[in-house]
């Protein structure tokens, strides 16, 4: 053979193997990639011609896909949409998946590992790909009473609630309000999706963000749970006395932090179970002051704050800041200055002082199943962390049946059954108004559901908002739902 020839044949040899290591390059490395770009429609219209599997609640079933009379084989159809996009999320031709439909898509489009000798029978047998099932935690009587409560609110009220099971983390409700109709972005009539997500984008109430774990607000008084644990665990008891009166200088400063209506929360000194009950912020600041800032943060952080624990939906981390002076340590005891929670984070707080300390990690996949239902996997309960020792939880537990016994509680009461709780109300600027809180568990001597219910806003008066008015009710009914079922 000549030289050209030979270099020639060398040459397309080179082309040749550099072209197999780019076919092979792209599909092991740039597969997904490719497969995830907005501009890839025919991966899109494969996907939104899939059988994607099942997302239930119990026995019903809240998410499934159709057969469609268009292009496509199939659409997702959502039932009772608004009381569960904040947890399912949206499956959308256009727009991709959310939420749920996002974290599990592997399972539910079929494409998922564990899927593989389902995809290879469907193969050999010609049949289109299906998808498994998520089954979620979610207690359906107890979804429904925090959506009824919360939309019962005056006006075009927003807000958010949370259940938990203490014992194990699971997620029992998780309601998220004004929601949103989710068959609206998973329609086939493109340009009909469009203008919703355009509209739901442009609104100034958020409706896309699940309000339970992807915005963090002031938790105000509920966050003096975590400033007594601190106290309880470094030598304050429930009978130890605590600063009380009518202000408190600030260190550094020429302010005063006050009570709410100027009270005195019983005399210049009280004891911290009372302190608790009539939610005392000098006491609280004062607590703080003496506790330091450090104290507060290592005990935040043990109950979840500044840290990111949820893995099957989009979460913002709840606040403590890492470096606060004098004056705003006493406001970051009242659960104002930087402090900033979500409301899944506070139903962890009261959820961990119920479970004796233990704070479980949330989840709210409860099982996942094959197209042929064979279990892929079940839900494992898990200790995030010990928030707090078993004697420091049940000094809390009694303080907070105080709370609701004697104290600012008193509209969380159930007949028959001993409930702990906290209230909250958390100031904004001047030209919004306070939000409220009430963080609850029950019951207290076997606890089932621990709750948080925050309100963003509502139509009453500036001087009628508070946690125990505005958000107990709403704790009661979902209190009441996972008890009585």
């Amino acid at each position: 053979m000549n030289k050209p020839i030979r270099t020639l044949a060398v040459g397309c040899l080179v082309l040749f193997a550099a072209l197999l290591i780019n076919i092979n390059y792209v599909q092991v490395f740039k597969a997904a990639e490719l497969n995830a770009q907005d501009t890839n429609t025919r991966a899109r219209d494969a996907e939104c011609s899939r059988e994607r599997g099942p997302i239930l609640v119990g026995d019903e079933t809240i998410a499934r896909s159709v057969p469609s009379r268009d292009s496509y084989d199939f659409i997702r159809r959502y039932s009772q949409a608004r009381m569960y996009s904040p947890v399912t999320g949206y499956f959308s031709c256009i727009y991709g998946t959310s939420n749920i439909e996002e974290s599990q898509s592997s399972v539910l489009s079929g494409t998922d590992e564990r899927l593989f000798v389902d995809r290879v029978v469907e193969l050999v047998g010609n049949e289109q790909l299906k998808g498994g099932s998520v089954s979620l935690t979610i207690d359906a009587e107890a979804q429904q009473a925090a959506l009824d409560g919360l939309k019962a609110l005056p006006g075009r009220s927003r807000g958010a609630a949370v259940a938990l099971d203490p014992e194990t983390g699971a997620i029992l409700a998780m309601v998220s309000t004004p929601s949103y109709n989710t068959n609206l972005l998973a329609t086939h009539g493109f340009d009909e999706a469009k203008q919703a997500w355009d509209r739901l984008n442009a609104a100034d109430a958020d409706p896309l963000l699940n309000k339970a774990t992807q915005e963090i607000y002031p938790p105000g008084s509920t966050f003096k749970l975590v400033v007594a644990a601190a106290a309880l665990s470094n030598g304050y008891s429930p009978d130890s006395t605590v600063m009380g009166g009518t202000s408190l200088d600030l260190p550094q400063t020429s302010d005063d932090l006050t009570n709410l209506d100027g009270s005195d929360c019983g005399g210049e000194e009280i004891t911290l179970t009372q302190a608790l009950a009539v939610s005392c912020n000098v006491s609280f600041g004062d607590l703080g002051l003496k506790l330091g800032a450090d104290t507060l943060q290592e005990q935040a952080e043990r109950f979840g704050f500044n840290e990111d624990y949820l893995d099957e939906l989009p979460q913002a981390v709840s606040n403590f800041p890492t470096e606060v002076n004098e004056p705003n340590t006493a406001l970051s005891s009242i659960g104002q200055y930087e402090v900033a929670s979500t409301p899944l984070q506070m139903a962890m707080v009261v959820a961990g002082i119920a479970n004796g300390g233990a704070v479980m990690r949330p989840y709210i996949v409860d099982q996942v199943r094959a197209p042929d239902l064979d279990v892929l996997e079940e839900a494992d309960p898990e200790v995030l962390h010990q928030a707090v020792s078993g004697a420091v939880a049940d000094d809390l537990t009694q303080m907070m049946v105080d709370v609701v016994e004697t104290g600012t509680g008193t509209a969380v009461q159930i007949e028959g059954i001993t409930v702990g709780g906290k209230t909250g109300t958390a100031n904004t600027t001047d030209d919004k108004s306070p939000y409220a809180w009430m963080v609850t568990f029950a019951p207290a001597d076997d606890p089932q559901v621990a709750v948080a219910v925050f309100v963003e806003r509502t139509e009453v008066d500036r001087e009628d908002i508070s946690g125990s008015g505005l958000a107990g009710p709403i704790a009661v009914d979902v209190m009441k739902a996972v008890i009585e079922r």
